[in-house]
């Protein structure tokens, strides 16, 4: 196989099977039972894994990745499951902090021809049971398995974890499940199963009684791990990764009690360690300090909210580097963008990336300092053209913003 081979065969899945990321809601195929027969072809993978499951609206690649760096530190072999991928699409898939096998996949896409014409998996559901078999044929000792999107339909819901978590409950994707935060919750609710110990880092008391009822009808032991205390830090700097990392304690704690055998000493480097053993970036990501230039995937208002806060906690001029996709309500952010900033605003070069001139009347109201650019990295340009040693960068609204900025710029990293 040739990298044109490669790049062919993951052009053309994207081109064969809607993906949400790239399409929108007439990608998502919520229900279980395309997956159930897509796992069934492939001899259930799944079956043959021991699993653990992170949902919620944010923080779930963020708390995934910490607790696979434990899990690494502690000796065992660790696959982990997350999307969307920033750069490749082997970043998806990993065991260890390795991305998956470019070999792997391109044969596995050719098994696509092999389906049933009547099973037509999305890209998700597909990327899902490549996952699963990766997994398997790697021989881990457990996967980490992160929710697409919401939780009670997810095509990942079709494992049987030992033991799963819901980070939080934020207002997002209203337009698939549902306009209250009330509805949102029972989505994410979805993935709590029978007898089987679910962990939530959430302190809203409104989605905290819907999650212990769920856990309750389910005979599930719920644990508030909000209530945890711990002085820990982590290499994943954003002052947001405090509850996630409450998240991650109260997992280790219960696959303690399961006997994985997990010290003191590795969690706490394993927390610490994080970018070097499972390669996860763009989440307050130093990309440089001089000038200092932060990215973050923040991308709905509860995580915005979070990073725009430390922003404006950071005593310089910002130069903002921002971008969104269709379905973000625009007029929240604007409402909330950081103090003493220049903002550099582009469409992200995906079909759901909402260009910058629908929403300019906004910027106009809101009488900030801004220019439009065609593309993220002309943006980002001008950005750091108009930077002092003095002042910041920060450039982020989107996943893909990320992934566009770090495609083209990481590799120039010293």
């Amino acid at each position: 196989m040739t990298n044109e081979q490669y790049r062919e065969a993951v052009d053309w899945l994207f081109v064969q099977a809607p993906n949400y990321q790239q399409d929108g809601e007439k990608a998502y195929k919520p229900g279980l039972e395309n997956i159930t027969r897509l796992c069934a072809f492939f001899d259930n993978p799944q079956e043959k894994l021991q699993c653990i499951h992170i949902g919620g609206t944010n923080g779930k690649g963020s708390t995934s990745n910490m607790l696979a760096s434990i899990l690494q530190e502690s000796g065992y072999k660790i696959g982990l499951y997350n999307s969307p991928h920033l750069i490749d699409f082997t970043e998806r898939i990993k065991v260890n902090g390795e991305n998956c096998d470019k070999e792997f996949v391109y044969q596995f896409i050719l098994k696509l021809k092999e389906l049933p014409a009547d099973i037509l998996p999305s890209f998700f559901e597909f990327t899902t049971i490549m996952a699963f078999e990766y997994f398997y044929q790697k021989k881990v000792d457990f996967a980490i398995i992160e929710v697409g999107l919401g939780g009670r339909l997810d095509s990942t819901n079709i494992i049987l974890p030992l033991i799963s978590a819901i980070t939080n409950v934020q207002l997002d994707h209203q337009n698939i499940l549902g306009n209250t935060i009330e509805e949102i919750a029972f989505e994410k609710a979805g993935i709590i199963k029978n007898s089987i110990p679910i962990v939530f880092g959430d302190d809203h008391d409104l989605v905290k009684n819907i999650i212990k009822e769920k856990a309750h009808q389910e005979k599930a032991p719920f644990i508030d791990a909000s209530l945890t205390k711990t002085n820990l830090q982590s290499d994943l700097k954003g002052n947001y990764q405090q509850k996630n990392i409450k998240v991650v304690i109260a997992l280790v704690k219960e696959l303690r009690k399961s006997g994985l055998k997990i010290s003191d000493q590795n969690i706490e480097t394993g927390l610490l360690n994080v970018h070097s053993n499972t390669g996860f970036i763009g989440r307050w990501f130093e990309f440089s300090q001089a000038p200092l230039t932060i990215c973050d995937t923040a991308h709905n208002q509860a995580g915005l909210e979070e990073v725009f806060a430390q922003l404006n906690s950071i005593p310089m001029r910002k130069h903002v580097v921002l971008g969104f996709v269709t379905d973000k309500k625009i007029d929240e952010v604007i409402a909330m963008l950081p103090e003493n900033s220049d903002f550099y605003f582009a469409k992200p070069s995906i079909n759901r990336g909402r260009s910058p001139i629908d929403y300019e009347e906004l910027l106009i109201r809101a009488k900030i300092n801004y220019t439009i650019f065609d593309s993220v990295q002309d943006a980002y340009i001008s950005a750091k053209q108009h930077c002092t040693d003095h002042e910041m960068i920060y450039i982020g609204g989107s996943n893909f913003v990320v992934g566009e900025f770090l495609e083209k710029n990481l590799s120039h990293i010293k």
